[in-house]
């Protein structure tokens, strides 16, 4: 074993609280030395938490136009519970309704009226509007997983904000194309299958106009974001802080070679200093008082001796 102080051998049959060569006592030496490391370390390690928590509130509330980009996502994959069409199959002893739009998606799978598809499909009286039916559901579902794509960038564009600002625009783009195809292939189909199949009605609703508008939305949001560019708030000190963790980690440089507070702005050294200030005038306030109840306490101890 060697002294945490001066590196003097200290033989392991020497039990003596304080180093024979430079008379420290090791134990108190040791816990101050990795209390001060322990400093050291969480400074540095609170200034990343902190850069990571300013980019979270930089993407998602940091200005009017982030909080307005989180609501306008929210509303298109709302939107898309908007039918953006439906198809009604009618006969003398038979009616069914299948609805393009995500609830009523979710419906037909729930009753078995969307396995049944294939079946109608080949049905001389419901091909027609099966068909147009099935030509909807697929830009629909091209844009189901677009928008999902859409949520998933968002949810971790706290990474890289300013690139992930510009996956956003360019996948609402591509929303709105495929909203805009939804929408012309309900209203195409709906004409054509009127004259083409009288057992089957096919309507159109605007399912595909309120997602258009609300991705168009999302697209000049996502461009006034890029131009003005997405800038977290950082603490003084803080990229410092990370860049020097990172060389701790890396080996470049020692931890026991940085002085403590790591960095220290004005403003913080004033706030440490006020707390040390209140510090030491409680305690002088605490002992003046225990030397007042010590004093008080002789005084009364002479009295009653008299």
């Amino acid at each position: 074993m060697k002294c945490p102080k001066c590196g003097a051998n200290i033989p392991f049959y020497d039990l003596k609280p304080n180093c024979r060569q430079c008379g420290v006592n090791i134990l108190y030496f040791t816990q101050d030395y990795l209390l001060e490391r322990d400093a050291k370390r969480t400074e540095l390690e609170s200034a990343v938490t902190r850069m990571l928590v300013a980019k979270i509130k930089a993407v998602y509330i940091g200005s009017l136009l982030a909080i307005f980009r989180m609501i306008f996502i929210i509303g298109a994959i709302c939107a898309m519970m908007i039918p953006f069409s439906a198809v009604s199959y009618k006969l003398p002893l038979y009616e069914e309704k299948l609805s393009l739009g995500l609830i009523g998606l979710i419906q037909s799978f729930g009753n078995g009226l969307l396995l049944a598809v294939p079946t109608y499909l080949k049905s001389t009286l419901f091909s027609n509007a099966t068909f147009g039916a099935i030509i909807v559901f697929a830009f629909f579902a091209l844009l189901t997983v677009v928008d999902v794509a859409i949520l998933l960038i968002y949810l971790l564009s706290f990474f890289k904000p300013d690139k992930t600002a510009k996956m956003l625009r360019n996948a609402s783009v591509v929303a709105c194309v495929l909203s805009l195809a939804a929408q012309a292939a309900a209203i195409i189909c709906a004409v054509s299958v009127v004259k083409a199949a009288p057992y089957a009605a096919f309507s159109f609703g605007f399912g595909g106009v309120a997602c258009f508008v609300l991705h168009l939305i999302l697209v000049f949001i996502n461009t006034k974001m890029l131009k003005k560019g997405v800038e977290p708030v950082y603490r003084e000190f803080d990229p410092k802080r990370k860049e020097l963790l990172k060389k701790i980690k890396s080996g470049e440089v020692d931890l026991d070679d940085l002085p403590l507070p790591v960095f220290e702005s004005e403003e913080e050294h004033a706030t440490r200093m006020k707390e040390f200030q209140q510090a030491m005038e409680e305690e002088t306030a605490a002992e003046l008082e225990a030397q007042l109840e010590k004093e008080a306490k002789a005084k009364e101890e002479e009295a009653n001796s008299r």
